[in-house]
């Protein structure tokens, strides 16, 4: 393989020979695996590297470059995004840990769900749905709170309350007798 074959063209993107390069295996770069999950006005990507060195994230308005060094041997990573919608650039961030790379994009139109990451429909391997903080906020009515959420609060307004509003059952209605309503027998 050759040695610091991989160059740089404008902007600190890779350029168009140091892709040919890496596509045809002549540069030890590869993909970082990475986690996504969309939201209201954000759109993040965790890119899992751990103790990464020499970071370098470039926002562009359709595109994401991500590049590092990672793990105990410095291996080389490298991943190009064209992204599904545009994004602001400048409203864009990322943080580094010991762990990953978090990468909070802000979406160049907020409220419009990314249903995919990527521009194109292709199934990248190094690329997944990150389902543990996935929420799809399209659905969600007015409230804010989640179900637990207004549990507690019901179960800390229990006590007396004439106030508290408590969710509408269906079936039940308030005028009617229910069957443990009858006077019970007294015990002897």
């Amino acid at each position: 393989a050759l040695v610091g074959c991989c160059s740089e063209g404008e902007n600190g993107d890779p350029s168009f020979f140091t892709a040919l390069l890496i596509s045809a295996g002549f540069c030890s770069w590869q993909p970082a695996s990475a986690k996504w999950y969309d939201r209201r006005d954000y759109v993040f990507i965790e890119f899992c590297v751990e103790d990464s060195k020499d970071v370098n994230v470039n926002f562009e308005k359709s595109k994401l470059t991500f590049s590092c060094l990672g793990g105990s041997d410095n291996f080389k990573h490298l991943n190009e995004i064209d992204l599904f919608n545009n994004i602001d650039p400048n409203e864009s961030k990322h943080k580094r840990t010991d762990r990953s790379i978090l990468c909070c994009l802000r979406k160049g139109e907020s409220g419009q769900a990314w249903p995919r990451l990527t521009k194109e429909r292709a199934k990248l391997n190094w690329l997944s749905v990150d389902f543990n903080n996935w929420k799809d906020w399209e659905d969600d009515s007015d409230e804010d709170m989640s179900n637990f959420d207004r549990f507690s609060e019901m179960m800390n307004n229990m006590g007396g309350d004439d106030d508290v509003d408590l969710p509408e059952v269906d079936g039940a209605e308030d005028d009617s007798p229910d069957s443990d309503d009858e006077k019970m027998p007294d015990l002897e």
